[in-house]
């Protein structure tokens, strides 16, 4: 194929990635320096024909013209199954290269660039994924050395492609004496805001970075340019985390609302934002939604996820070996497990329980949350509220979504009269590492089932107990299999108290290393608690140095880390724990504790004032917030509803990189996340993920750091140790217990707009009057403290696990689910300022101990 007459000169992908982001990107080195550079390759002309130059097996072609044209076979799965390249390139370290090369394809397609030493664990000094097409391009990547090789590789991966396609190549060159590549990041204003949008009644804020040292002055303009607000910033000064001097604007008392409206102040005008509506109602649908496209072993349905349909992975169709009957690793048991279903963890293929445990726990709590807080609202989770395939089943969609993963924590369990029955494997991934990008049905890998472990275990037994009490309104027989599945996970890590998983993992999968279980156990118990009442697991809880530990530190809670997360729902669903009213005040604790951090950040940020920002920072920071909003739904105190709406500032844009982490949201938004399938960046036929997706954000710790990271961030402030790059797993990947809280905190977000205004002036008491075994009685009263008449009285709430209504007298009440509907109060008449109506119920429990609603909910005309 001949070449074409005009070329083009274009950067690769990463270097493209980072032009887009405002990065300058260094000039060939040649004549920027003092001696003429070496070029370390041989033959990068062709011009003694292949001389020096290797290829896999499978490859075949031929040089004319200083091109060499190989052949590259189809329906090979991963990039590194057709390679061609050249051996024994010395770097040195602290030196700068620039590697050039001239390519076309016969398709459209991506390859892997890559300069690396040729021996595991196959360190990388550069890694690339140019774009290519019939057009001859050029194309030049600047690094700098991390170590002295001798033995370094060039290689071009070129497979994975379904189709045979050729791979042309010319003028290929690694240059000495390159400029260092420099990273500059596009932040976009100096005006930092939330993208999206503020509620009106809640606190309006956002950060100038500005090396002024006296106020500035700040105007808010609307979408016609019209001035609705004006004032002065509040000098901060240096900040650590952004390495940059700030100052704070805050505009709450601006009563405008709509959309379109722009911050300018020190000479720079912000990114749009809206005031009023509820900016968050379609992000909270969208994390939810999320889950979907992550399901394994089924078919993603296009017409449910428009844009994402995709076939089934991982269900026994060729090339997958599937999931339906996985083998242990090196013949570790005798049995197979059939462990299809399930969420994929991230942005490859495997399936971990401590992660999916307490995802599918987060989840589930979006909808217990609903239940019992004042403000929550499970008519928005109804059945046909999201993007999922089980609409028309009656069941909420997130807990029909929830299911998904729970069924599959079940199936991880050993079965019955195996040595180690009761207890879980601790995950399934493949034999080894795949690349990108690939989709889960052309996944090749064999799969194996790894050790159980004490910890996933009890992430089982946790998750199931919730899943018990949730369920049970909707399908009795999967809630009582999920209490059996619960309580034999319980014994079997009682009779295995300290089976941990390594720190280590062999090649495909991540280790999910644990070896402190107590939070495990007290989270388990904390869980089969709540859904038991049962005196065993009260006293695990009560004997437990974690429950008076203030366990609220940076992050609040992980996976490895979940005694918070036991505390939380202690607190806010319905029990007769003992003492339940400390675990209460520690939670309140912990919330004032990130309030003050957040009151101290000129970025309205309780993480990271350490220093630090760790791997998946961006879900460190709705950990956190989903304390403070757990304290808001315990004390109906203001300032921790002001708390959470601040703290999401910062994700949607009020950070040191002026970007909105949140796919889809903001004008200027993380979309490159690290995934197999949602590759756009390397694959344009590819999508990037789904709006409402959230990447994992800043890490400031090197010695986690990729390829990408290490090539682009030394020496970055903790806020702007990130980059928007599909190869970059250590800052942007997605995972599901990174979406998961933000699920929790969009949610939260979503049910704050409008909440102050419109509440009846009705004070509600459910008071319980009476219990015996299986059976209680109530009282409610309801009084008028306003100054008018209240007409149509409906009170609503969610009936605490394991209690219904059996009689009620002086009323009409329906139960549905957990949802209890109560009107007719007083037969319908009005009620007069400062009168009470009285209305009473019987009704049946399985716990020991009958308890009130966390709220009721009392609206009226």
């Amino acid at each position: 194929m001949p070449r074409t007459a005009v070329r083009r000169r274009r950067l690769g992908v990463a270097v493209l990635t980072a032009l887009a982001l405002g990065a300058a990107v260094a000039s060939p080195a040649a004549q920027a320096q003092d001696e003429e550079p070496t070029d370390l390759i041989t033959n990068g002309d062709f011009a003694s024909g292949t001389n020096g130059w290797w290829t896999t097996a499978n490859l075949t072609g031929t040089v004319a013209g200083g091109e060499w044209c190989i052949d590259v076979p189809g329906g090979t799965a991963n990039a590194w199954d057709a390679i061609v390249g050249q051996d024994g390139l010395p770097l040195v370290t602290g030196e700068s290269y620039e590697l050039r090369f001239t390519a076309r394809a016969s398709t459209d397609v991506s390859v892997r660039a890559l300069v690396q030493r040729p021996v595991d664990p196959w360190p990388t000094a550069v890694e690339e994924f140019p774009l290519l097409s019939s057009e001859a391009q050029d194309f030049s990547y600047a690094f700098t050395a991390t170590a002295d090789w001798t033995d370094a590789q060039l290689a071009f991966q070129i497979g994975r492609h379904a189709e045979p396609w050729q791979f042309c190549i010319s003028e290929v060159q690694l240059l000495t004496g390159a400029e260092p590549p420099v990273y500059e990041p596009d932040t976009g204003p100096r005006v930092r805001v939330n993208q999206v949008g503020y509620l009106p009644d809640g606190p309006k804020q956002a950060t100038l970075v500005t090396d002024a040292t006296d106020p500035v002055p700040w105007q808010l303009h609307d979408a016609e340019g019209a001035l609705v607000a004006d004032g002065d910033s509040a000098p901060h000064g240096p900040e650590a985390t952004s390495g940059e001097s700030v100052h704070v604007i805050d505009f709450s008392a601006a009563a405008a609302t709509g959309e379109g409206f722009t911050l300018t102040a020190d000479g720079e005008t912000s990114y749009p934002f809206a005031i009023g509506g509820n900016p968050y109602r379609d992000m909270a649908t969208d994390a939810m939604s999320f889950f979907y496209p992550q399901r394994s072993g089924i078919a993603i349905d296009d017409a449910i996820a428009p844009g994402y349909g995709r076939e089934a992975g991982h269900v026994d169709v060729a090339p997958n070996l599937g999931d339906s009957a996985v083998p242990c690793y090196n013949e570790a048991c005798d049995y197979t497990l059939d462990v299809t279903g399930g969420w994929y963890d991230a942005g490859d293929h495997g399936k971990y329980v401590v992660n999916g445990g307490i995802s599918v726990a987060q989840l589930m709590s979006v909808y217990e949350r609903a239940l019992h807080a004042p403000t929550g609202d499970a008519s928005l989770l109804e059945d046909g509220s999201l993007r999922v395939p089980e609409h028309g089943d009656g069941v909420p969609d997130v807990l029909d979504e929830a299911r998904w993963e729970v069924e599959f924590l079940l199936s991880m369990q050993v079965p019955a009269g195996e040595e180690l029955a009761g207890m879980a494997h601790h995950k399934i991934h493949d034999e080894n590492w795949t690349g990108l990008p690939l989709m889960p049905a052309d996944d090749p890998q064999p799969r194996y089932l790894y050790p159980p472990s004490t910890a996933a275990t009890l992430n089982l037994a946790a998750a199931a107990a919730q899943a018990a009490r949730l369920f049970a309104p909707y399908d009795a027989e999967f809630a009582a299999a999920c209490r059996e599945a619960a309580e034999t996970a319980w014994e079997a890590a009682l009779a295995h108290p300290a089976m941990y998983a390594p720190d280590t993992s062999p090649a495909g999968g991540g280790p999910y290393g644990d070896s402190n279980v107590s939070d495990e156990f007290y989270w388990a118990a904390a869980e089969l608690f709540l859904t038991t009442g049962a005196k065993t697991y009260e006293e695990h809880l009560l004997d437990s140095k974690l429950h008076e530990e203030d366990t609220f530190g940076p992050g609040a809670f992980y996976w490895g880390s979940v005694a918070s997360l036991a505390k939380l729902d202690l607190a806010l669903v319905p029990n007769a724990l003992p003492g339940r009213e400390d675990v209460v005040a520690q939670v309140v604790a912990g919330a004032d504790n990130y309030l003050e951090l957040q009151a101290a950040s000129p970025w309205g940020l309780s993480y990271g004032s350490s220093g630090t920002f760790d791997w998946g920072s961006n879900s460190a920071v709705l950990n956190e917030l989903v304390v403070v909003a757990t304290a808001f739904d315990l004390t109906g105190e203001s300032q921790y509803r002001d708390g959470v709406l601040s703290g999401l500032d910062y994700i949607l844009g009020r950070n040191a990189l002026g970007n909105s982490y949140v796919t889809g949201y903001g004008s200027h938004d993380s979309h490159n996340m690290h995934s197999r399938w949602y590759a756009n960046q390397l694959d344009p036929s590819l999508p990037n993920p789904p709006a409402g997706t959230l990447a994992g954000g800043p890490n400031s710790v090197t010695s986690t750091w990729d390829p990408i990271a290490q090539r682009w961030l030394n020496g970055c402030a903790p806020q702007r140790c990130y980059i928007d790059d599909i190869g970059s797993w250590a800052t942007n990947e997605l995972t599901i217990n990174w979406n998961a809280p933000l699920a929790q905190i969009a949610n939260f977000a979503a049910e704050q707009a409008g909440t102050v205004a419109g509440t009846p002036s009705c004070k509600v008491e459910y008071l319980i009057n009476g219990q015996w075994p299986g059976g209680f009685n109530a009282q409610v009263l309801v009084t008028n403290t306003g100054d008018a008449p209240l007409q149509d009285i409906t009170l609503t709430w969610a009936q605490p696990t394991g209690q219904s209504i059996v009689h009620s007298w002086s009323v009409a009440l329906v139960q549905e689910g957990h949802t209890v509907t109560a009107t007719e109060l007083g037969g319908g008449y009005d009620l007069k300022p400062g009168r009470t109506y009285t209305f009473g119920l019987i009704g049946k429990k399985d716990a020991r101990t009958a308890v009130a609603p966390a709220s009721v909910t009392c609206s009226a005309a």
